[in-house]
Formats: structure tokens, C-alpha cells, sequence
């Protein structure tokens, strides 16, 4: 067979998806764009109109600085490192650590039992469709007991922990020693009594923990002080004893307020006796640390670091700041933890890595306060042993001065001693009320800057922000809904689809008109009705196609109109074809060689009994040829009977002899076939044709089915001698205008029924 059809455009594969492209795929699935915009809007629409509204009430505390109390620790040391307490990093550390006590579990349960929260809307047991379904695979766990209180029932406290956390919301004002508190209830009055109760939990957490962070070391120094108390007491009356039994009177005192005696061996006695006081009372602070430090206790221990019980070595004091730090990043780490299983839940890899962070801050807490412990017993440890050698230098000395057998020296030595016994006493007195043991010395430094007052307005749901996401929302999720729908549809709607294929596209043909009375014959189709229609102009390119570039080309004689599937519009092209040619002056011939299909169901001009299937079953071929009134030149072959055996009369010899006579009696003949993929026929006839022409519409034919079916073809005819047309494609698409170019609608006089 000759080549007739236009040469195919080649094939080409689009480096990626442009934003030319992009528009495109939404104007095509623009309706799945608005319908996923506004289903997404809607939802929000519903949901503000029926939320239950919920209050926001807020609370402002201030943190003070410690040197804003009268009597701080900071004012009252004497060897306080120089702005300890004051610097930033103090500041933000404490500031950290209030916002998380804020956050516990500890005062959370204060406040709903004091409030009976557990009776709030908001804290009321509700359906949740996904913790149901998850609770049908997790294990559960034992039931609370009846009756039983809050803290003996780990489901119910668990439960309503979870929703206080959920709507409880504390975190540090940047760059002030503000913390600002929010709680979140349907109730606006329950919301404000909670910040207001919260406030005045965390005032009397932070006294009762500074009280708490001293009573051990406290407890220990109260015992030394009495012991020492009772020691100066016997001192002072054995003293007074002696003055009343001897009359010795000193010689006074030097410069340094030292007593005078009558030998040097008084001198070093005085001196020796004034070590071991120092080293008693250093000792018996070293003690004081030892015995706080002992019982293991991070809290207690860090809180040891703002008093002058732990003012005793550099070490030790640089390893409570350390246990503090190590503290802080734990509550950090277990909010964090908290925070994100709420949302992602316990196996999210991150969680796993906090996890893992956490366990390393436990392990350098136990492992810092481990440090802690041996350094106090080391100090402890040095301490004793000094006031040991001191005490020791003091008998030698006190040896010496008893061998002068004089009553004097028995004087001296008793009175340095009730000196030296009160003012040990005195000094450790000081200390202990310095580290804030006696109960109420020391006052809060929590302020109340705002407390939580009734809201007036609901914070949520916030309409305008929740329909702006919404929007936004709806029109992402609609775009991608639209790439997904044009991913997954596998339909033919642009050219370049076409050309992707490999498919030579000959002609495009603009929707046809749904009127039913044009789909009955002839007498109605669109080239005759309407000339200069869109329709119409589309078919006199497909009838040019036909024709051969080159005058010394042969056109086709015979071409067979096929489609891949039913109800592709392969038997109104072929009318319309058949109709355009012979209003070109051609004979024409257009044969039904559907055979699979009755006569009555084609329209009135191919109705009979006469037609092809008996054309082929006789021994004589005179072919029943009919006219068509009102289109000269154009005659018609009806398809006849339905036979039984189709495919076997289309191949018989029969059919190749009156095709060969046709070709003499008409310049065109169209052989409207059944579709190619339900049956044979159609491969059959192209056998016998010039060309073939492949219908495929738009928004129905799949790609995977006309690729399949050009295969058919091209495996029993000469490619080049097939052509595609893409039939159905409306007006205002891509691949209309891509085909035919922009604003070409005024070149049509006769746009009434096409379908835009």
C-alpha cells in the first residue's frame, strides 16, 4: 500500500513537569480542584458553627531576684562568689525550671483536686474513634479500684493529666523574668480559677522546697549547737569558779585582742587553741555537707548549692552548680518527651533519641552526685584529720603549761577556752540562720504581676485564622488532588499524550452535538446541517489529509474508520467524512461492514434486508447500492442481516473481489468496521484498505487501549498508512487550543451546537 496520511510529527518526551504544564492539568481537573476547596471549606464552616467555644484565661508572674528579699542568702554571706545568683544564665535557668514545676504533675493533681476539675466538661470521658481502635490491639492495663482515691487510680489520674497538660500552656517571657500561664476551658470561669490556683500552687512549692533543701544539714548543725551551747555553759561556770578560788587577773590584751600571761608557753597555748577552733568549726561544716550529701538526693543536694553550708571548697561548690545544669536539661528533656509522644508517639525515631538523651543526663546526675559524695567525705575526711593534728598540738601545749603548776596558767586556759567555746557557738548560729532553717525568715520571691481574670471572648474556635487555613489547605490539597486524579487517569486528553505514544494524529474534531436526532442518519449530520461550524471546518482537515502532498501520488481509494472501543464515534466520523468528500465532488461510497450490529440500529439510510453479509454469501456480486437524497455523489452499502460467521465472509475472496470492483467505480470508499480490541474485523478489512483511520475520543479512550490497538494495525499494515483521530474534544481544551490555536471561534459562522 502507498503512503497517504500525513507524516506523524515525531516523538518527543518532555523533560518534566512546567509550570505551563501545571496549569494546564488544573484547568483540565478544575472541577476536582473546587469540589476537594470546597468540601475542605465546608468542613470548616461546619466545625466554627458548631465547636463548643473554648476560653483562654491568662496569668503573669514575675520570678524577683534573691537580693530582692531583706534577708537573702546573697546579702547575708560574707564570702558569696561575686554576682552568683544575678547573671543571665542564673536567671534563665531558674526562670526554665519554675515554667516546668508550673507544668508537673504534682501541682496539676493539686489543682484539679482542689478544683474538682474531674467533674468539668472538658474533663469528662469522650468517644474517640481512633484511641477505641488503638485500645483493641494495646495491652490494658489493671483497673482502677472502686472508690479509690486520685492518686490510687493510675487510669483516671493518667486520663485527666493528659487533658490538664493538653490545655495548660507555661513558658518564660524572652528577655524578662516574666512567665506568662495559660489555660485553656469551655468554662471561662474554671479557666481563670485554674491559673489563679497554679499561681499560689507553685508560691508555696518553691517556699516549702527552699525550707526542705537546708533541714537535713540543719538537723545536724541544731545538734553540734546544742552539745556546744552546753560545753560553754560548763566552760563560763568553771571559769568563774576559778576567778572566785585564785583572784589571778590577766595582763590584758595586745593589738590583736589576745590575752596576756605572764610565759610564752600561754603564747602558743592561746595559739594552739585558737586552731582548733577553726578547725572544729571547719569541721564541723564539713560534716554538715557530708551528712546533707550522703543520702544520695539530687534535689536536696542542688539546693545546697545557694547556702553557706556548701561554701566550704571550690569543688564541691562548682559540682552543686553542675547537679543544677544536669537538673535543669532533665525537666527540658522530659517535657520535650512528654510534648512530642502527644503528638507523634512513643516510637517516633526522635523520641527514641530523647530517650536516650535522657538516660545519659540520669546517668551524669547519679554519676555527678556520686563525684559529690566522695569530695564531701574527702573534705570531711581532711577536716577531721587537721582538727585531730590541732588538737593534738593543743594537749602537747596544754601538757606544757600544766607542768608550770601554776593556777594561772589553769586560768588562762579556761578562759580561752569558754571564749573560744561562745564564739564557736555564736558563729554557728549565724550559719544556721543564714540557711534559712528557722521556718519563715526568709520571704517569697514570686510576684503576681497579672492573675488570671474571666476572658470575655472565646479563644477558639478563631473563625477568620481556621477558614484562612482552611483555604489554604483546600486549595494544596485540591492541586494535589488534581496531579493525582491526571497521574492516575489514564484517558486521552492532550495531544502531547499523543505524541508521548508515538500515535501519528492526523485530525482533531471538536464535540459533537448530543441531540439525539443527529446521531439518526445522514440527513442530520454536522457538514451537511452546518457547513461552516467548528465541526465542519475540523473534518475538511481530516478529508486533506487524505489527500497526497504530491500530485504524482495516488490518493487512498479505500479507508477503513475503526476505533479501539464502542462509543468512541468512529460511525459519525465516517458519515461526516463520507458526507465532506462528496461535497468535494467525489463519489463516494460509504459501506457499514459492521456486521455484528442490526440495520435498524444505524439510522434510516441503513435499514433493509438487502446489504453486505448477503453481498458475500451469493455466488453473484451485484452490489445493492443506495443514494442519499439532498448529498449527490455520496451512495451507501448497508451492512444486511447479521450473519453468523462475521469475521469468515469479511475474509473470504468474496470480499477482496468487490472491494477490487469498488475501486473502479468510486474515488472514495469508507468502510465503517466494528472496534478493533472487541473483535477481528476491523484488522481484517485494513488488510484490504489504503489507509486506516484510528478514532479515539477525548476524556475516553485509554491510552493503554489505543496503543494497543495502533500495534494491531501497524503488526498487519504499513504504519505510515495509519492515522489517529482524536474525535470529541471540546472547544476551551488544552488540547483544542494547542491544536488549532487561541481565539479562533469568530473564523466559524456556525457555533450553535457545539459543545464548549
Amino acid at each position: 500500500m502507498n503512503n497517504y496520511l500525513l507524516e506523524a510529527p515525531p516523538t518527543h518526551v518532555e523533560p518534566g513537569l512546567t509550570l505551563g504544564d501545571l496549569s494546564k492539568i488544573i484547568r483540565r481537573r478544575r472541577r476536582t480542584v473546587y469540589s476537594i476547596f470546597g468540601a475542605i471549606l465546608l468542613l470548616a464552616i461546619l466545625y466554627c458553627i458548631f465547636a463548643t467555644r473554648r476560653y483562654m484565661a491568662t496569668g503573669i508572674v514575675q520570678l524577683q531576684k534573691d537580693t530582692d528579699s531583706g534577708l537573702s542568702m546573697s546579702d547575708l554571706q560574707n564570702n558569696a562568689a561575686a554576682g552568683g545568683g544575678d547573671d543571665a544564665l542564673a536567671a534563665n535557668i531558674n526562670l526554665e525550671t519554675q515554667s516546668q514545676i508550673l507544668q508537673s504533675d504534682t501541682l496539676a493533681l493539686r489543682v484539679i483536686e482542689d478544683l474538682n476539675l474531674e467533674k468539668n466538661r472538658d474533663f469528662q470521658p469522650h468517644f474517640n474513634p481512633i484511641g477505641w481502635v488503638m485500645g483493641l490491639f494495646a495491652p490494658k492495663g489493671i483497673a482502677d479500684p472502686p472508690g479509690a482515691s486520685l492518686e490510687n487510680s493510675p487510669a483516671r489520674r493518667t486520663r485527666l493529666l493528659k487533658i490538664f497538660a493538653a490545655n495548660l500552656k507555661a513558658e518564660s517571657v524572652s528577655g524578662t523574668r516574666l512567665i506568662e500561664i495559660d489555660f485553656t476551658n469551655s468554662d471561662p470561669k474554671v479557666a481563670a480559677a485554674v491559673v489563679n490556683h497554679l499561681i499560689q500552687a507553685l508560691t508555696d512549692y518553691a517556699f516549702q522546697t527552699r525550707v526542705n533543701s537546708t533541714s537535713e544539714a540543719a538537723t545536724w548543725l541544731t545538734g553540734q549547737l546544742g552539745d556546744l551551747r552546753k560545753q560553754s555553759e560548763e566552760e563560763q561556770e568553771k571559769l568563774a569558779a576559778l576567778e572566785k578560788q585564785t583572784g589571778i587577773y590577766s595582763f590584758g590584751t595586745d593589738n590583736q585582742g589576745r590575752e596576756q600571761v605572764y610565759s610564752d608557753v600561754l603564747d602558743r597555748l592561746q595559739q594552739s587553741t585558737a586552731a582548733l577552733s577553726v578547725a572544729s568549726q571547719n569541721r564541723i561544716l564539713k560534716e554538715a555537707v557530708y551528712k546533707a550529701v550522703e543520702s544520695g538526693n539530687a534535689e536536696l543536694i542542688s539546693e545546697l548549692g545557694g547556702t553557706s553550708t556548701a561554701d566550704t571548697a571550690p569543688a564541691v561548690t562548682n559540682a552543686l552548680s553542675l547537679i543544677q545544669n544536669l537538673r535543669l536539661q532533665q525537666a527540658n528533656i522530659e517535657t520535650e518527651i512528654a510534648s512530642g509522644e502527644k503528638h507523634y508517639g512513643s516510637a517516633y525515631p526522635h523520641m527514641v533519641e530523647l530517650r536516650a538523651s535522657l538516660d545519659k543526663v540520669n546517668q551524669a546526675i547519679s554519676d555527678e552526685v556520686s563525684r559529690v559524695q566522695a569530695r564531701a567525705k574527702s573534705d570531711y575526711e581532711i577536716a577531721q584529720k587537721t582538727e585531730n593534728d590541732s588538737r593534738a598540738q593543743y594537749e602537747a601545749n596544754r601538757q606544757a603549761a600544766d607542768a608550770l603548776k601554776d593556777k594561772a596558767i589553769d586560768y588562762s586556759i579556761l578562759r580561752e577556752e569558754a571564749t573560744q567555746s561562745r564564739g564557736l557557738y555564736e558563729d554557728l548560729l549565724r550559719k544556721l540562720k543564714e540557711a534559712g532553717v528557722l521556718e519563715g525568715l526568709k520571704a517569697s520571691d514570686i510576684t503576681v504581676v497579672d492573675p488570671g481574670r474571666v476572658p470575655a471572648k472565646p479563644k477558639k474556635p478563631n473563625v477568620p485564622l481556621y477558614l484562612l487555613i482552611a483555604a489554604f489547605g483546600g486549595l494544596v490539597l485540591g492541586l494535589a488532588g488534581a496531579l493525582i486524579a491526571e497521574a492516575m487517569d489514564r484517558r486521552i486528553q492532550t495531544v502531547e499524550q499523543l505524541d508521548r505514544l508515538g500515535v501519528p494524529l492526523v485530525a482533531i474534531l471538536p464535540r459533537y452535538s448530543k441531540e439525539k436526532r443527529a446521531l439518526d442518519g445522514i440527513q442530520h449530520v454536522r457538514t451537511l446541517n452546518a457547513p461552516r461550524s467548528a465541526y465542519s471546518e475540523a473534518m475538511r482537515g481530516l478529508r486533506a489529509s487524505l489527500t497526497p502532498t504530491r500530485t504524482t501520488m495516488e490518493p487512498p481509494r479505500v479507508v477503513v474508520v475503526t476505533s479501539a472501543s464502542p462509543g468512541e464515534g468512529k460511525s459519525l466520523t465516517a458519515k461526516n467524512l463520507a458526507v465532506s468528500t462528496a461535497q468535494q465532488g467525489k463519489r463516494v461510497l460509504l459501506i457499514d461492514a459492521d456486521l455484528r450490529k442490526p440495520s435498524d440500529k444505524k439510522g434510516l439510510e441503513f435499514s433493509g434486508k438487502d446489504g453486505l453479509s448477503l453481498l458475500l454469501t451469493e455466488e453473484e456480486q451485484v452490489p445493492h447500492i443506495l443514494t442519499v437524497d439532498g448529498v449527490p455523489n455520496l451512495s451507501l452499502l448497508p451492512s444486511g442481516p447479521v450473519p453468523v460467521n462475521p469475521s469468515e465472509l469479511l475474509s473470504s475472496a468474496n470480499m477482496g473481489k468487490l472491494i477490487s470492483d469498488l475501486r473502479t467505480r468510486f474515488d472514495l470508499i469508507l468502510i465503517d468496521t466494528p472496534p478493533l480490541l472487541p473483535v477481528v474485523d476491523a484488522l481484517i478489512l485494513a488488510e484490504l484498505a489504503d489507509s486506516t483511520l484510528l478514532v479515539a475520543r477525548q476524556a475516553s479512550t485509554t491510552q493503554d487501549s489505543l496503543k494497543r490497538a495502533f500495534h494491531l494495525l501497524a503488526s498487519r499494515t504499513p504504519r505510515s498508512s495509519i492515522g489517529v483521530v482524536l474525535n470529541g474534544v471540546t472547544m476551551n481544551s488544552d488540547a483544542y487550543h494547542s491544536y488549532f490555536g487561541e481565539k479562533t471561534s469568530h473564523y466559524y459562522m456556525e457555533n450553535v451546537h457545539e459543545t464548549l
